[in-house]
């Protein structure tokens, strides 16, 4: 499987438009050729502080200038995130994120604190991915020496979009806080948006941002706007599955290698639904009950999907195994 950075906006661009059968047909047959087309990454994302971020995201329910229903709370205590850790282990989760509504990362006891999380929530054998904000490499190093395995930091949309949707920070600056994640070698959780009032040629914008990177993100989410009221958007209309569809598919033809998670809106899609997202190429979601604040599927009836498509939960650390096998076996090879 050919692992490709030089995608021209073109390619890119007729892949997307394919009929959308083809397409789907076409992303399938990259998913199979990974022997492990049927593991899914079942992720659990956390708000650890919610609310009063002084951002303008248009889509978020947490920016304090929005009138919205968010009950604003605080950095959680470690006791009660490593009681949340151990229900999502329990649940089948394999990783834990953990999001705060943050502009960017501070040197402070808050980021102590949540270093402090990042260590004791690694010990219970969970992926730990984080969602702060901006942060500085110094900031990912530390991060990373906690035993953080993932840092997400969306771009969200197209850079001729992003304006209309974000002016409190730059799509430079999502860009080189990702840079600052790869230099500290932490894995890249970065996708985007879609809903947001962008047209197909920023769906595939985004789609080239992602897939020109010099190393492709690890884990793509693909998120569904879900609207919600007193935020800018709160009269956008629902993603139909077609585009779910072409964005999941598109991805995983793009970025072969890449873990491509079926994110927010997936309250609002029937099973099948999500199995002609599965089948597309998608092989993460987030379990639980909310995805920060808005509502997601319940752990119980995501198990009952997996059931029924024949699904598998994909088990910690899969890609760091691998590595050191491989790395093992190659040695003995040379002795």
């Amino acid at each position: 499987m050919i692992v490709r950075n030089d995608w021209k906006l073109s390619e890119i661009q007729d892949i997307y438009n394919r009929p959308l059968l083809d397409l789907v047909y076409d992303a399938a047959t990259v998913h199979r050729e990974n022997k492990a087309y049927s593991e899914v990454q079942v992720s659990s994302l956390i708000s650890i502080k919610t609310g009063g971020c002084k951002e303008d995201c248009a889509y978020c329910p947490q920016a304090a200038r929005y009138d919205t229903d968010i009950n604003v709370h605080p950095l959680m205590s470690l006791e009660k995130v490593m009681g949340m850790a151990q229900q999502a282990k329990d649940n089948g989760a394999s990783r834990l994120c953990m999001g705060a509504a943050w502009r960017e990362v501070r040197d402070n006891s808050d980021f102590d604190r949540i270093l402090e999380m990042v260590t004791e929530v690694n010990d219970l054998g969970l992926e730990v991915c984080c969602t702060l904000g901006m942060l500085t490499y110094e900031q990912a190093e530390r991060l990373k020496d906690a035993g953080c395995f993932a840092y997400n930091h969306n771009i969200d949309t197209s850079s001729d979009h992003y304006d209309k949707i974000i002016t409190t920070r730059t799509y430079d600056d999502r860009l080189n806080t990702i840079k600052n994640v790869r230099k500290a070698k932490m894995t890249v959780c970065s996708g985007g948006i879609i809903g947001l009032g962008e047209t197909d040629e920023d769906r595939v914008k985004m789609l080239h941002t992602l897939a020109t990177m010099e190393i492709h993100p690890e884990s793509v989410p693909v998120n569904a706007l879900v609207p919600v009221e007193g935020t800018p958007l709160e009269h956008n209309k629902r993603v139909e599955i077609d585009a779910m569809l072409r964005m999941i598919a598109t991805a995983r033809i793009i970025m072969p290698k890449s873990v491509v998670r079926l994110s927010a809106g997936r309250n609002e899609m029937s099973v099948a639904e999500q199995a002609l997202c599965f089948m597309a190429g998608a092989n993460s979601i987030f379990a639980g009950e909310k995805l920060l604040t808005t509502p997601n599927p319940t752990f119980d009836t995501d198990m009952h999907m997996f059931g029924l498509l024949g699904l598998t939960p994909r088990k910690p650390f899969k890609d760091r195994n691998l590595q050191t096998v491989t790395a093992a076996t190659n040695a003995m090879s040379n002795e």
